[in-house]
């Protein structure tokens, strides 16, 4: 049964009691990712210094581990049974349908925002939507800011409720039938632009958007179509269940490091404006580049020094390395690597706690997408039933699909949403772990190509590297070919039908048709129909001679062939037919 707004008010009213610390720590990093750390911690800076004035280091690595993390898994709907052509034709079409709705809802794209949310909050909702124009679930990705999710012992989103702040003048002209509602009896004559404060609520049951300052006066309520949450939501591993971004810890850091930053500033100030010492015999002080100062003593003449303690830099180097062990960020991000451990196994040691929380944070981004294309099947099969056509790319190649959701999806809502066996390696490592495995027979092709980090329909690739292979074994035929024209012409062999097949297949490429064809229409056997009433003769073949007859003179059409003499056999011949018992097995034939 669904709550009642006075219930859901509660409900949130609840959810957001339990976490005001919480809040109070994403305004914060918030402020300081803007540049805004004086707001946070105003009695460190001077007046008039209200930004950063050192690199913004929590900036800078949330968005550089973000850029790592977003690119989307790649998504296979596997076959139950791969062997059969039907089922694998079911689970290609399901794995397009899937990866239409990350393309739909432009998600690739959105989840570079998703990332950084992820790093930064601790947490990420997705929320699936219906949109009635294009009659297909989107996939909406809400800013953690203002958030509440509220988990089952389970760790399953049960309820979300979110925190949106609009002026007076955009919620009337956004709900025009509660103009009343909203103006009260002041109607136009109030400030507009104020600021007001709305709830968004959602559960199994319904999604509800009232205002808790007007009464909890309800804006919109609406019936959850699938009776189930439709807001799946990824959130970093706690020790206490509390939803805790990554730098939530080294803020302190960062104000130190700026605090440090602005007595270095200080220091060099006060150093170059400091107190000019001159002898006593000096009457008048000259400033400027070509100043002149009269004295029996220059060497008197200079500046008061300001010595400025080693500890002060020592210090600010401790700083700055406990700041990136904070936010886990290894120095050969930036380039900063030391000469003498530039291999393979130093790079990788400076990379270690890179690579892994890459690993674990697309780890909780496949599951959680998994859940998010297990709603969008349900939810296309039930609410938007009817047949459909989507376009999109696949492994390079555009294409085209119409599909009916109760057919084609039939109640089959699983997926498979991995980011493959190479999350957490870089490109170069992960190629040279993929094809020792492929070489050490440890894993099939059809599961390296499942396990790369981009979407690649598996059946299609396959027949692409089949035909590939077996055009290369027709071209390395024709070559071959080619290659056997000298023997056949030092042999005395005609060669003069291999070279014009060969130059027809060229010729045949020029004008663009495919190799197999052009291979195909050359040598094809042509069959040779006698004209007709002349019967067919076949010609018997007849032995070459083995040497030309003397004279040189060709024998008359039907006369007997002229026979070039034969030479006489060696002794070793006549003496291999001998018999056992002496006597000659064969003759020897000597023709003048």
């Amino acid at each position: 049964m669904a709550l009642s707004i006075k219930q859901v008010a509660a409900r949130v009213e609840s959810l957001r009691y339990n976490n005001a610390e919480r809040d109070a720590r994403n305004l914060d990093v918030l402020a300081v990712r803007k540049g805004k750390i004086a707001e946070v911690y105003p009695d460190f800076f001077p007046d008039g210094v209200d930004t950063n004035v050192v690199a913004n280091f929590i900036d800078i690595v949330a968005r550089d581990l973000s850029e790592v993390m977003a690119p989307l898994p790649a998504v296979n709907c596997s076959a139950a049974n791969a062997v059969n052509d039907r089922a694998r034709n079911f689970a290609d079409k399901r794995t397009r349908i899937a990866s239409n709705y990350f393309s739909h809802s432009d998600l690739s794209v959105h989840m570079y925002s998703g990332a950084d949310w992820y790093i930064t909050y601790g947490f990420i909702p997705f929320i699936i939507e219906l949109d009635e124009e294009a009659k297909l679930p989107r996939i909406r990705i809400e800013n953690p800011i203002g958030a509440y999710p509220e988990f089952d012992r389970y760790g399953r989103c049960v309820a979300f409720a979110k925190r949106y702040t609009l002026t007076l003048g955009e919620l009337v002209s956004q709900f025009p039938e509660l103009e009343s509602q909203l103006l009260g009896n002041r109607g136009y004559e109030q400030d507009m632009t104020a600021q007001v404060e709305l709830v968004r609520y959602y559960d199994n049951e319904q999604s509800v958007i009232y205002i808790p300052t007007k009464k909890n006066l309800v804006l919109s309520q609406v019936a959850n179509p699938l009776g189930k949450m439709m807001i799946v939501v990824a959130r970093k591993p706690s020790i206490d269940g509390d939803l805790r971004g990554q730098f939530d810890d080294i803020l302190g850091i960062q104000l130190l490091r700026n605090r440090f930053a602005l007595l270095a500033m200080e220091a060099a100030e006060k150093a170059v404006q400091a107190p000019i010492v001159l002898p006593s015999d000096v009457q008048e002080l000259q400033l400027g580049g070509d100043a002149v100062i009269r004295t029996n003593n220059p060497a008197g003449v200079r500046r008061v020094e300001l010595s400025l303690p080693q500890g002060a830099f020592t210090e600010q180097a401790q700083l700055n390395q406990e700041l990136r062990v904070g936010s886990r960020y290894p120095e050969g991000r930036t380039g900063n690597i030391d000469a003498s451990i530039v291999t393979g196994q130093g790079v990788q040691a400076l990379m270690g706690a890179f690579d892994t929380q890459v690993k674990s944070a697309q780890a909780i981004f496949a599951s959680a997408l998994r859940d998010v294309i297990s709603v969008c099947f349900e939810l296309d099969e039930k609410a938007y039933p009817e047949e459909k056509t989507i376009r999109g790319v696949d492994a390079g190649s555009p294409y085209e699909i119409t599909y009916k959701p109760a057919k084609d999806i039939k109640g089959d809502y699983s997926a498979d949403v991995r980011y493959g066996m190479l999350a957490g390696l870089n490109p170069a490592q992960g190629l040279i772990f993929m094809l020792q495995a492929l070489g050490g027979g440890l894993i099939s092709k059809d599961m390296a190509m499942r396990e790369l980090p981009f979407t690649v329909n598996v059946t299609q690739e396959l027949e692409k590297i089949e035909i590939e292979n077996m055009r290369a074994g027709l071209l390395q035929a024709l070559t071959a070919s080619a290659q056997a024209i000298p023997q056949m012409v030092a042999q005395g062999q005609d060669a003069s039908e291999i070279v014009r097949n060969i130059a027809a297949v060229i010729k045949a490429r020029q004008k663009g048709q495919s190799l197999e064809d052009a291979i195909e229409a050359t040598f094809t056997p042509q069959q040779q129909v006698p004209p007709a009433g002349e019967a067919s003769m076949v010609e018997q073949p007849s032995p070459a001679p083995a040497a030309a007859p003397a004279g040189g003179a060709p024998s008359p059409e039907g006369a007997a062939p002229i026979q070039a003499p034969q030479q006489a056999p060696d002794i070793q011949t006549i003496l291999s037919s001998l018999t056992a018992s002496g006597k000659a097995g064969g003759r020897v034939v000597t023709r003048g």
